[in-house]
């Protein structure tokens, strides 16, 4: 078996895993859900979802990413066969080997081809920011939207952002991602730091009743009597975007760990970081800026806090360049370290399953990312996004953690999955912990996906129906348009996801059958390390 690349340093492993889970989420997506949900309302059902959900499918992502490697495999589809087989044969398992790059491939794909555009308007807001550029306008709305209707300053922003992705996926594992997150992840720390502390020093500049401290409490105040099935439901959801789970990129990078390496302790440090980032920097950040110069209803504002409602606030600011720029360099390095991650998932589909060096591989990949964002760029309302991420970002990967849990630890064997986590670990799990991850988990997951599918259902969103048009327009849209119009970029956006997810399954199925095409015709297991 060839020598596959490996992590260099154990510090570069927990930078790059933390880079990959801290990403816009933390800073972006967090705040707004955390205040749409009530604040210390959302918090409650938050941590319930982390220690519940949230760690337990890290382990399990973990322990099938150093399973997949030590075959030389660092894609879910050879992954999830090779655990499968374990309790089923192999013509059966390859069936579940497909599931899981199919929908593994969808996700790195098409989240991250909407994704990317995200990090490019970080990256062009960054230089508006430092330029001025927004300082004397009048609408912080109007702004965005002549940003997002000038296609060629779109392109240009995101081409500078995935080109460097592709730039340093092409380095490879040691001498690319590790030392690009060795630079980014400490400078993304100490940026935020900068923007915890301003945002404490900011006192009362609009209001008496408005203040940064203010912020705080609202985010931090325990409401038990406000928690809504709504919000506990977003958290659980916020927990699987902020920790990158179902979306096999954390098995991608842990298979690049060796066969001893540690990975129960080296999970826990990877939730720790991300958890520092999100909680106490994300939540010390937007919120409380946004509550001192807006107040509780002004950071309600969605998904457009950062884009819209922030920069309106650094406008008024003392010193709003530095401090915008500063904003959204680190919503640019956030979104960079976690991209980086699915671009390298695809590099490394390409790289092991078919062969093609990694520079190679890193450029079709990029041709890849173009066709795909083009589309989307070219939608000036953000229509075919809304709806791509209602599928791919807030329901798909929610599938993949309950196959996570089904072929990583139920088919793999439970005992299997235990002593794998200890191979090598640094500490010792209290048996409790198997519980939660054998039961509650799967559980939480089923209640989850069951909750979104009854929306999805009464709400019109799988039929197309008027009812979801409508909201699409009147909430979701940028810029005003039709119901045929909304019906047209949500017609493209299905037929982009059963598209590609068909590609996955038919790539998972053929690099299983390449290496594995003799276990499948006798039907019994043969390669085994």
């Amino acid at each position: 078996m060839e020598q596959r690349d490996q992590w260099a340093t154990k510090i570069g492993l927990i930078l790059a895993m933390a880079g990959n889970a801290i990403g816009l989420g933390n800073f972006w997506r967090f705040p707004y859900q955390a205040a749409k949900y009530g604040g210390g309302a959302f918090m409650i059902p938050y941590f319930v979802a982390l220690f519940l959900l949230g760690i337990p499918v890290m382990w399990i992502e973990w322990v099938e990413g150093r399973y997949g490697g030590k075959y030389g495999h660092g894609t879910l589809g050879p992954t999830f066969y090779l655990m499968a087989r374990e309790s089923v044969k192999p013509r059966t398992a390859v069936i579940f080997g497909m599931i899981g790059g199919m929908l593994a491939f969808s996700v790195t794909s098409l989240l991250n081809g909407y994704y990317l555009h995200i990090v490019g308007w970080s990256a062009a807001y960054t230089y508006f920011s430092a330029a001025g550029s927004y300082m004397n306008t009048t609408s912080t709305y109007d702004f965005f939207v002549n940003y997002i209707k000038n296609t060629p300053q779109v392109l240009l922003f995101w081409a500078i952002s995935v080109g460097l992705l592709g730039i340093a996926v092409a380095q490879g594992v040691s001498k690319g991602i590790e030392r690009w997150v060795k630079v980014m992840m400490p400078l993304l720390y100490v940026a935020a730091i900068l923007l915890v502390i301003r945002s404490f020093t900011l006192g009362s500049p609009v209001k008496p009743e408005w203040s940064s401290i203010k912020g705080f409490e609202y985010l931090w105040e325990p409401r038990f009597s406000d928690v809504t099935w709504e919000s506990a439901l977003a958290a659980a959801g916020q927990i699987f975007f902020t920790l990158s789970l179902g979306m096999g990129i954390i098995q991608n990078y842990a298979s690049y760990l060796g066969p001893e390496d540690d990975v129960a302790l080296s999970g826990l440090a990877t939730v720790s970081l991300n958890e520092f980032a999100e909680v106490i920097l994300g939540g010390s950040i937007a919120i409380p800026i946004a509550f001192a110069y807006l107040g509780e209803e002004g950071i309600k504002s969605g998904v457009s806090l950062a884009y819209l409602a922030l920069p309106n606030v650094f406008i008024h600011m003392p010193a709003g360049r530095f401090f915008g720029s500063l904003w959204f360099l680190l919503l640019w390095f956030a979104g960079f370290t976690s991209a980086i991650a699915m671009y390298n998932y695809l590099t490394a589909l390409l790289e092991e399953d078919l062969k093609i060096d990694r520079k190679v591989g890193s450029a079709i990949v990029f041709a890849l990312y173009f066709i795909i964002g083009l589309p989307i760029a070219l939608d000036k309302t953000l229509l075919l996004l809304t709806d791509l991420d209602k599928w791919v970002g807030s329901y798909l990967l929610v599938v993949l953690g309950l196959f996570d849990i089904i072929v990583g630890v139920w088919l793999f064997k439970p005992k299997n999955f235990w002593e794998e986590l200890h191979k090598g670990s640094y500490i010792k799990l209290p048996e409790w912990i198997m519980v939660i991850i054998k039961y509650i988990a799967p559980l939480y997951i089923l209640i989850l996906l069951g909750k979104n599918t009854w929306d999805y259902i009464t709400n019109g969103t799988i039929t197309m129906s008027q009812k979801y048009l409508e909201y699409l327009v009147s909430d979701e849209a940028l810029i005003s348009t039709t119901t045929e119009y909304a019906k047209k970029m949500v017609i493209e956006s299905r037929i982009l996801i059963i598209f590609v997810l068909i590609i996955g399954a038919i790539e998972a199925y053929l690099a299983i059958k390449k290496k594995y095409g003799e276990e499948l015709e006798k039907n019994e297991v043969i390669i085994k390390v």
